[in-house]
This record gives C-alpha cells, structure tokens and sequence, in this order.
C-alpha cells in the first residue's frame, strides 16, 4: 500500500462508519476564522476575502472558502450527514449570513466563521471587517431564538445538546494581532507574550461558557497549529532560513497549554459538557515532518503563490499561478492548508487518538 493512497483509503471509511453515527449529530454549528470559514466574509466589507479565482478550483468555483477545495469542517460534516462525497454546495453547512441561511435550513447547523476573526474583539482590525467570536456567538444566539420560534424550546435544546459545536480560532490572535508589526510594535513592548496568552485565554474561558450556556454539550476546541510554518511567516522572517519562524510557534504552544488547561477546567466545571481538546498543532506539524510518508512532494510552499521564496508574500488571488498538482502540496496558499491536508487533519479528529484529540474523538463524541 503507498503513503499516497492512505488519507484517501481513511476518509472512505470513515464515511461509510460514519453514517451509523449520523442520528447523534442532528446539526453542526461552526465558528471560527478563515481555516473554517464557507463564506460568511463575501457579506461583510473586508480586505479578507477568498470569493474569487483560484480559490475553489476544487469546488468548481470560489465559494469563500480559503483553499482550493474542502475545508475540515465540511469534510467532517459530510462524513456524519452524507453517505457520499458527489456533493453541491447546498450539502455543506451554510454560512450565517447567506440569504438562503433560513427557515428549516437552520436546524441542520449554522457555520459563524469569518476570516480574520479572533478570541479578542481587536484581532483583525487591519482587514475593517471581520466577524470575532463574541459577534459569532451574538449570531448564534439570533439563530437559537429563531429555532426556539419555530419548533419549540424542549426540542430546540434537545438538537443543541447532541449537535456538534466546532470552534476553530486563535491564530489571527497572534498572526494579525500580537505579531502584526504595524499594530503590535507599542503593544509588545507593554504586554509580554505571557500577559498577552492570558488575556486571550480569559476571554475564551467566558466565551465557550457562554456557548454552554446557549445550550452547547458536544465542543470540540482546535489548538492553533505551527503558525511559524507557514509560507507567510518564513517568506517574512527569511533569517529562519529553511526552518519554522521561532517565536509564533513559541506563542502558540504557550496557549495550546493553557488551553488544554481551560478544556479540561470546563469538562469539570460545566454539568453536562463534552468538550473536546483537538490538537491540530500536533496533527500539522507531524505532517509537515513527515510529509513525504503522507503522500506530499512540498511542506514549505504555498501552491497559489505570486511572490516571495515560498509564496507566502501576497494572498492567493487572480494574478497567482497555481502548482501543477494540488494534491502534493501541506499549503494552499500563504496561510491554509490544502484540501488534501485538510483531509488528513479531519480523518485524525474523528478517529486519532488521545495525542491527536483528548479525551475523547469526534467519532466517540458523537456516540455518546
């Protein structure tokens, strides 16, 4: 059996698994930033933005999705509601702000994510518009309020408690914040990057409470991965040489173990709850380590590129070229991974082990 034809072998099967466990997740209600978002960001006016060519190459068209085709939720979400991947758009869960996002489409979940959004309300301001998390919640609460209306409080609180909640977000906290030079310069030197994780760890610790208290059981929190491993950040920090920028990877493992802290303070804490610590830094920087075993020809470079030594200068858009072959690049562009990528990331959530996703996997939390 070749590495190349792995991913895919796992993905098969864990479709065909999957449809036994798709009356245990009625809906999936997604937030997060640009790794998760399906396009709420064509509504809203921002530099951040993916709803033209060649993003969604894979698709057949740009959706706002921020990569060439799938994103981990929309490949997690069809293995637990579809029986097959021959799927249109209507088949994904919906962004929020779409006009078709309505009526009886709500009860199947909701997707929040906006690209450029953070844990802080400050995070991204250098797009103008951006959706945080606290506005996603606010959204969501509308969403709760409509569904309320419409079958019911019990019933509604049935479908949130065994719905899966996803929450995706934490990089643009660090990459278009507390890194960000034109923005950070005087923050930096007032805030540590201790004092700066703390912060933005208080802020999430109300915010996933918040999200219990709207009726939220089953929550899968991702870590922010090896942000120093980009295309953006070693086309910026070309001292780095061929490794990883240092310091964004320090900041993030400095908050994925606050946060795991802060997962299992919940599980604790709030009656009831399933939260679930998925550690995509894990999962991404095995891949980039050993890429070449997973079926990838390139770990450093964007695909769409324009500029800079490994394509991360400029966001992918109408001037870039496109590598030959998707399926052999870790990045999609500057910033996100690539649907093979994200194939091999979800595949790991739903059926890894607890290095890959504790206490328990998606596929467990959905059966309970």
């Amino acid at each position: 059996m070749t590495a190349e034809i792995v991913p895919g072998i796992i993905l098969t099967v864990s479709i065909l698994v999957g449809i036994c466990f798709a009356n245990n997740i009625p809906a999936s209600f997604v937030f997060g930033d640009s790794l998760v978002d399906t396009g709420n960001n064509n509504y809203i006016v921002s530099l951040s933005k993916a709803n033209y060519v060649p993003n969604g190459v894979d698709f057949g068209m740009p959706t706002g999705r921020y990569t060439n085709g799938r994103t981990i939720v929309d490949i997690i979400g069809n293995i637990f509601f579809l029986a097959g991947q021959e799927l249109g758009l209507k088949d994904f869960t919906p962004p929020y702000l779409a006009p078709t996002t309505a009526g009886p489409v709500l009860l199947q979940g909701v997707n929040y994510a906006s690209g450029g959004g953070g844990i802080l309300n400050g995070t991204g301001k250098i797009f103008g518009g951006r959706i945080n998390l606290d506005a996603q919640i606010d959204n969501f609460a509308n969403t709760r309020q409509d569904i309320i209306s419409s079958v019911g409080a019990p019933a509604a609180l049935k479908l949130f408690g065994t719905s899966l909640f996803s929450v995706t977000i934490g990089s643009n906290d660090f990459i278009n914040n507390y890194l960000t030079p034109v923005l950070s310069a005087p923050e930096r030197k007032l805030i540590s990057p201790e004092m700066f994780v703390d912060a933005v760890i208080s802020r999430y610790r109300l915010q996933l409470t918040r999200l219990y208290n709207l009726g939220a059981r089953k929550i899968v929190v991702a870590n922010v991965g090896p942000i120093g491993c980009i295309p953006y950040q070693r086309d910026s920090n070309p001292a780095a040489g061929d490794n990883c920028v240092s310091l964004p990877n320090q900041l993030a493992q400095q908050f994925n173990t606050q946060l795991k802290s802060l997962v299992t303070e919940l599980n604790t804490d709030l009656q009831g709850s399933q939260f679930a610590y998925a550690d995509v830094y894990h999962i991404v920087d095995d891949i980039l380590q050993n890429f070449m075993s997973y079926g990838f020809e390139n770990a450093n470079s964007a695909c769409c590129y324009v500029a800079g030594r490994h394509g991360g200068l400029i966001p992918c858009g109408p001037p870039s070229k496109v590598c030959g072959d998707r399926s052999k690049y870790v990045f999609w562009d500057p910033y996100h991974p690539s649907d093979a990528s994200n194939v091999i990331i979800a595949g790991r959530l739903l059926d890894g082990d607890s290095n890959d996703i504790t206490p328990i996997n998606i596929r467990q939390l959905a059966g309970l």
